[in-house]
């Protein structure tokens, strides 16, 4: 298949060409505030025609406003800015039909604190920040609401053993106390989720990874999800196991999720195996759970942020988590069936050579 060519027209439109080819918006004037360059997407955000905009002054053509009315070159006003001035940072505006349009620019000048030769604005549709914003107020909303179930049993016992002491058994005591030990664990596990989705959609996760055996980190995962849950998890682990390349601490976290996913979504039984990976270094890692399973075209989702599945949905985060710390390792990850009727996620980590 042949590489995708952008034709640049000769002339004149050489220049409107290029930048045409650019995603974002592109509008400049020259020293005296006449527009020399506009391309496509500057006239779709800007609701005006190029052929119409060039030679005008650009307070006419950039006619986006703030909440208050003010145009954006009556806010920044370049043309008489300080000498040291080089560009104007990423600002909200809205335009003609109502829509955030941000921008940035750059003040042009031909050597350091020389008259401004001209001003390059870049523009592009607010949707993107848009979306974030919607990622960022979902991600408060869940925790709110996952964090307001155990402090209300927290506060609700240490209420109780305040107010009713003397009257209170030792068994009860020790019952409440239990209680608000368990929640308080539930809080650490909740904050600890959010600080890794920081983590790792900023790139910033710290690894220490080492030579370690799996089949040791899974009897220690699967006995502890089986003492919290009443719920049997079976571990079967191949013989003479090759070792395997990992953050012991991560590693833990990712089959934690995986197991406890399982068991959320009413899994009567959930398996875990350790095997090796044909025809390369390291191990696969294998859950497998009887609950309701994964449909086929929601698989590709399941790793992405938010993303739940029926009534006994958590936070969202526990998958997307798993999908990024396994990515950190270069591990790979796979949802598909099992034989024991519900899902089976498949985790192929790789060994001390750093093959998959």
């Amino acid at each position: 298949m042949s590489p995708t060519r952008i034709r640049v027209e000769p002339g004149p439109s050489r220049l409107r060409s290029l930048t045409d080819a650019y995603p974002d918006g592109v509008l400049a004037a020259d020293a005296h505030g006449v527009v020399v360059v506009m391309n496509h997407q500057a006239e779709v955000l800007l609701g005006v025609a190029a052929d119409d905009c060039l030679g005008r002054q650009v307070a006419e053509v950039l006619a986006l406003q703030d909440q208050d009315g003010r145009t954006w070159l009556e806010v920044n006003d370049p043309y008489r800015a300080l000498r040291i001035q080089r560009g104007v940072p990423e600002q909200s505006w809205i335009n003609a039909a109502g829509e955030e349009v941000l921008t940035t620019a750059r003040l042009v000048r031909d050597e350091p604190l020389a008259p401004l030769a001209g001003v390059a604005v870049a523009l592009r549709h607010g949707r993107g920040r848009a979306r974030l914003d919607r990622e960022r107020s979902d991600l408060v909303a869940t925790l709110a609401h996952e964090l307001r179930s155990p402090l209300t049993g927290v506060k609700g016992f240490v209420q109780a053993l305040l107010n009713r002491w003397d009257k209170l058994t030792d068994d009860q005591r020790k019952l409440m106390l239990t209680t608000v030990n368990a929640d308080a664990d539930r809080l650490t596990r909740l904050i600890a989720e959010l600080l890794d989705v920081a983590r790792i959609d900023t790139d910033r996760l710290n690894l220490h990874p080492r030579e370690v055996a799996a089949p040791v980190l899974a009897q220690r995962v699967v006995d502890s999800v089986t003492a919290g849950s009443s719920r049997p998890v079976h571990l079967d682990v191949e013989d003479d196991l090759p070792p395997m390349l990992a953050d012991p601490d991560k590693f833990t976290q990712v089959l934690t999720n995986l197991v406890e996913n399982g068991v959320r979504h009413g899994a009567e039984l959930v398996r875990v195996s350790l095997s090796r990976i044909e025809g390369a270094s390291g191990v696969r890692l294998r859950v497998e759970d009887g609950g309701e399973g994964i449909p086929e075209e929601l698989r590709r989702r399941v790793f992405t942020k938010f993303w739940t599945s029926g009534q006994s949905a958590g936070t969202g985060l526990g998958l997307y988590i798993v999908g990024g710390l396994a990515r950190a390792h270069g591990a790979t990850v796979e949802v598909g069936d099992s034989p024991l009727g519900g899902a089976s996620v498949v985790v192929d980590w790789p060994g001390p050579s750093g093959e998959d």
